[in-house]
């Protein structure tokens, strides 16, 4: 069984690495320190975003991360506060880059 990080803990380490990138990012919603899910939001800058969730890939067995919302970024901000409604627990974290860049496919992170 693979050992299960914080989601504090990945949520500090995912801003390190996106910092040494140079890709803006901030926690705009602070969840549990231990056990609180995290969604990813990504705002291009020209009024659209994506946000990511980890969810269970069937086929392959682990975990993936997923598109939750994409579109306008008012709409994509209307589903993270609907899911904010349903968990309170739950971290998001805004990355901004006009590239769309995540880092969330690199080793560790995936």
């Amino acid at each position: 069984m693979e050992p299960r990080l914080t989601a504090g803990f990945w949520v500090q380490a995912y801003l390190t690495r996106l910092r040494l990138a140079d890709i803006p990012a901030f926690v705009v919603a602070r969840g549990d320190a231990t056990a609180g899910a995290v969604i990813v939001k990504v705002a291009t800058l020209d009024g659209r975003a994506q946000a990511f969730q980890r969810t269970f890939d069937l086929r392959g067995g682990g975990r993936v991360w997923a598109v939750l919302a994409e579109g306008a970024e008012a709409e994509v901000d209307a589903a993270l506060a609907r899911q904010r409604g349903h968990d309170p627990d739950l971290w998001v974290i805004e990355v901004e880059d006009r590239q769309g860049r995540s880092l969330l496919g690199e080793p560790g992170l995936e």
